[in-house]
């Protein structure tokens, strides 16, 4: 059944495990997890030959990449493989769920059959999960899963990602939801993983926050003490030093889980009021530091026009704080100015050496918010000899946008040469075969682990890959970066306990203990 590939020696020792249990498999981008779905695929059709494989994936782009993938290298007619998305008609996609064996599908117009009574997992012996840390709270693979294991006469499972997370928590709820049975590791540095990984040159350059952006820096820390302040006061903070994100949004939860019970508690108001404000002067904070005077100032004026549509108190009580008037109006003036963040003049020094002036190179530059990556896309094309264009995911609200045949469209450009440079925001992080690409810079570090494995396996896929990474002293652009190294170092070290834990912990009594 297989043609076109010789399976690895680290594919073949992960297909065993998979074959006699549902299998957790992590292993970087680019290396191969599809083929190894693929192997066991054709294993599971040799034992039942009138059954079914279902693939699920997150995106429709994916879902089109699996089947390329099958296409090429495994020997079944064309009339037996089908696509299920949200594009196809719900009765077409029963017609093609009956007559298909290969089935490649997005997780929520599936569990909507299902849940119809229109298609029926009994048949399925093989169900592949990919992008498979997503299998966490309420999202559509954790039903499915549940309803498989249930109805299924031969269940098996397979879970593919390149990284779960770097939480104990969350990667033991992504095996619970999953049914897992085994995991399997793979890390560029294994031995039998070695002979197929690129040699990976990883640089950060860092770069000063210059005396006008510190100013708006100063001023926006200002504005968020005096809002932590309030929150102490109210007694609901014992202090504000070193108070991040994370720990405004689980204090955010929960007092409001308290308002639930109690809406007219006066600190309670003024508390989850305060913290509002506090995220997005938190987040202007974050832009100013990390992405530049562009997109701190479009970001502004949204926040005036919530104002002004009178949308929330928090938004209007903001722009009567001083500290924060202040910050906006020097950002006004830089923005008049033209001034950017020094990031900006790097990123293009870099672009031009590394791909402008290297005949057929190219190129992938990661950056989190669309205002940047918009004015990346400009700035970029202004250098001689850079083609580049932006790679966003769907719209949102009058923002800019792609669809997801245009994503694939611009893909297939960038394939071809016609760009040598793409702006990715988080979309190009997950799953799809971007084209091979010699340099991959990341506009500012990012605290995920999943997200920086994502990234980073974006290059020195057939041949040697570079990394840039850049960073603005003194900011959370340094703190991120030791966040993510520490929770990659994490995930690896959680999975081998967890590896550890599932062997001694029976099969069946497992299953059992999850309809428990």
């Amino acid at each position: 059944m297989i043609k076109g590939f010789t399976p690895r020696l680290y594919q073949e020792t992960i297909l065993a495990t998979a074959t006699t249990k549902n299998t957790l498999v992590v292993l970087p981008t680019g290396l191969g997890k599809t083929n190894i779905f693929l192997m066991l695929a054709a294993h599971r059709l040799k034992l039942y030959p009138d059954s079914k494989i279902l693939l699920i994936g997150p995106t429709r782009p994916l879902i089109d990449q699996y089947l390329e993938v099958f296409r090429k290298n495994f020997d079944i007619p064309e009339g037996k493989m089908a696509v299920l998305t949200g594009m196809v008609a719900a009765e077409k996609r029963t017609e093609l769920w009956n007559n298909a064996t290969l089935i490649f599908s997005t997780p929520q117009g599936l569990e909507n059959d299902l849940l119809a009574g229109k298609i029926s997992l009994e048949n399925v012996t093989l169900l592949g999960f990919d992008e498979a840390h997503r299998a966490v709270k309420d999202y559509s693979y954790v039903w499915i899963a549940k309803q498989y294991i249930k109805t299924a006469r031969f269940p098996r499972i397979l879970a593919l990602t390149a990284s779960p997370g770097s939480d104990m928590e969350k990667i033991t709820e992504v095996c619970q939801n999953l049914f897992i049975e085994d995991i399997e590791v793979r890390t560029e540095s294994d031995q039998d993983v070695k002979p197929y990984v690129q040699e990976m040159e990883i640089d950060w350059v860092k770069v000063n926050l210059p005396p006008e952006l510190l100013e708006i820096k100063k001023l926006l820390e200002l504005s968020l003490r005096s809002k932590l302040e309030v929150v102490k006061k109210m007694g609901f903070l014992s202090g504000i030093t070193g108070v991040t994100k994370g720990d405004i949004l689980k204090l955010q939860a929960r007092l409001h889980a308290g308002m639930a019970s109690d809406k007219k508690h006066f600190p309670l108001l003024m508390a989850v009021s305060a913290l509002s404000e506090a995220m997005k002067v938190g987040h202007a904070l974050e832009l100013i530091e990390t992405q530049g005077v562009t997109a701190l100032y479009k970001y502004v004026e949204r926040l005036k026009e919530d104002a002004k549509a009178a949308k929330t108190k928090a938004v209007k009580r903001l722009f009567t704080d001083n500290n924060f008037l202040a910050a906006i109006e020097k950002t006004w003036q830089l923005y008049e100015k033209k001034a950017e963040h020094p990031k900006l003049d790097e990123l293009k020094r870099i672009i031009k050496e590394n791909v402008a002036d290297v005949k057929g190179a190219k190129a992938i530059v990661f950056n989190q918010y669309r205002d940047s990556a918009q004015k990346l896309q400009q700035e970029l094309n202004k250098v001689e000899g850079v083609r580049a264009s932006i790679f966003v995911g769907q719209m949102k609200k009058g923002d800019t946008g792609l669809s997801q045949k245009e994503q694939k469209e611009l893909l297939k450009r960038f394939a071809e040469g016609e760009f040598n440079a793409i702006i990715a925001t988080s979309i190009g992080e997950e799953g799809l075969d971007i084209p091979k690409v010699d340099l991959v810079v990341f506009y500012e570090p990012i605290p995920s682990a999943i997200r920086q494995i994502q990234r980073r396996g974006r290059t020195g896929r057939q041949e040697k890959g570079k990394v840039i990474i850049l960073v603005t002293r003194d900011t959370r652009d340094e703190a991120f970066r030791w966040v993510a190294h520490h929770r990659e170092k994490r995930m690896h070290s959680i999975l081998k306990t967890l590896k550890s834990r599932l062997k001694l912990t029976p099969i069946a009594q497992r299953q059992l203990d999850k309809f428990a």
